[in-house]
């Protein structure tokens, strides 16, 4: 294969950008958005806003393992599904609520979901179309996928000029409470749709055998949980989703009731560290084990939700920064550490089965129950007040609600600790692998 040109590397790098700024604008605010603005409860939001995702996390990979790979080209099927999930997300910015004003978080869910399952296999398909032009994939993958990063970065600098925004716009106030992210999202999402057919060409896949929903879901993957330490590591993984989802759904909301000002951006902090994190990987994987690394991963969330509880109060504030920060040791020491933990354990005729069903107990199944059990605990710590005859959710009591997924997090550990007994060393005796 002819190395890759530079106009190539050029192209891919924008797709990246793009495919992650359409995301990344608008998701990190909806909380916010649904929560102070248009007044949905905790379990509403984790309902419309939480499950969602993880739905379009567990049917996406049917789509691109049996039907996108297979019978489309990746750039075409990349513009088509980004120009679905674009318009979707408009009409969904516009059915939070009905003409009248009042909440209608089941229409909401049904829009949201029909844009994650156009969304969501976009991420593998990028990553297709991309691999597809590597002479040398392990050297040049991960510049090219780190512009996606970038992407999520720099979108999040809009709450940076929330004021100017929302005023040339005809609104007041905070742009997160708003719909605009949606709309800035849909936008970004019809030029990743229409610069897609612009790609490099990525034609189908032909495979010499059927591939079946066995296959997809990576059932043959589960023979891996005969080794009792990958089964202790995949129930660490869905269990450490619990006290994750207190961050990844509900720290904007956070963050924006206690007054933090551009919150959207400030919690991209936690992007920035993970990029930096990447880079070292090499040098904790020369000198600590898989253990040592996730365990350093899990002690990472509690000390987060920890710096969460402290900084709510003005003089401990700095606390919320590194709370933020701590996000590149969260993700990067436990989820890619754990990804190439399983490359290894998995013989390589089924590697890419082992690290879909992960996802899918992590992202998918994770995902969906954890993010509706946080909703609910944050409910039971909800301020109300009556508003025109109305009960309202006015805040939380934040430093109560950050307490659950302390415990949550000192528990997933003590269990990991007790029970996962296995010092593979990643990074360093194969280099060939993932």
């Amino acid at each position: 294969m002819t190395p890759m040109s530079t106009d190539t590397r050029i192209r891919l790098s924008v797709m990246m950008f793009l495919q992650y700024a359409f995301n990344g604008v608008w998701v990190i605010p909806l909380t916010t958005y649904l929560g102070k603005e248009i007044g949905y409860t905790g379990v509403q939001i984790a309902f419309a806003a939480g499950t969602t995702f993880a739905l379009g996390c567990i049917i996406s990979p049917f789509f691109v393992g049996m039907l996108a790979d297979r019978f489309f080209s990746g750039q075409k099927g990349l513009g088509v599904l980004n120009l679905l999930a674009a318009v979707i997300l408009f009409y969904a910015s516009r059915m939070a609520v009905d003409e009248e004003g009042v909440k209608q978080p089941m229409v909401f869910f049904w829009i949201l979901l029909a844009h994650y399952l156009c969304y969501m296999p976009t991420w593998a398909l990028t990553n297709s179309i991309a691999l597809y032009q590597m002479d040398n994939p392990g050297k040049q993958f991960p510049s090219i996928r780190v512009m996606g990063t970038f992407g999520w970065i720099a979108v999040s600098t809009i709450a940076l000029f929330s004021d100017q925004i929302t005023s040339a716009l005809g609104y007041e106030g905070n742009i997160e409470a708003t719909r605009i992210p949606m709309v800035l999202g849909s936008g970004i999402g019809l030029l990743a749709g229409v610069l897609a057919f612009f790609m490099p060409k990525t034609p189908p896949k032909v495979a010499e055998t059927k591939v079946t929903f066995a296959d997809v879901l990576g059932l043959k993957a589960l023979a891996l949980f005969k080794d009792r330490n990958v089964l202790i590591f995949a129930l660490s993984s869905f269990l450490i989703m619990f006290p994750a989802m207190f961050y990844w759904q509900f720290c904007n909301l956070f963050l924006n009731e206690i007054g933090m000002k551009g919150a959207q951006f400030k919690m991209s902090i936690g992007q920035m560290a993970e990029v930096i994190f990447l880079v070292m990987m090499p040098w904790f994987f020369a000198r600590f084990g898989v253990k040592k690394m996730l365990l350093m991963g899990m002690t990472a969330w509690t000390a987060r939700f920890l710096c969460f509880g402290m900084g709510t109060t003005e003089s401990l504030s700095p606390l919320l920064y590194l709370g933020l920060a701590l996000h590149g040791v969260c993700y990067d020491f436990f989820f890619v550490t754990g990804q190439l933990y399983i490359d290894k354990k998995a013989p390589k005729e089924i590697q890419a089965q082992a690290q879909g069903l992960i996802s899918l107990i992590t992202f998918g199944l994770g995902w969906f129950f954890a993010v509706m059990l946080a909703g609910w605990i944050i409910d039971l710590h909800a301020l109300k007040e009556i508003v025109e005859g109305n009960e309202q959710i006015v805040g939380h009591v934040w430093r109560n609600v950050w307490l659950w997924p302390i415990g949550m997090a000192v528990l997933v550990t003590v269990f990991f600790v007790t029970m996962f007994k296995d010092n593979t060393v990643v990074g360093r005796e194969e280099p060939q692998s993932a």
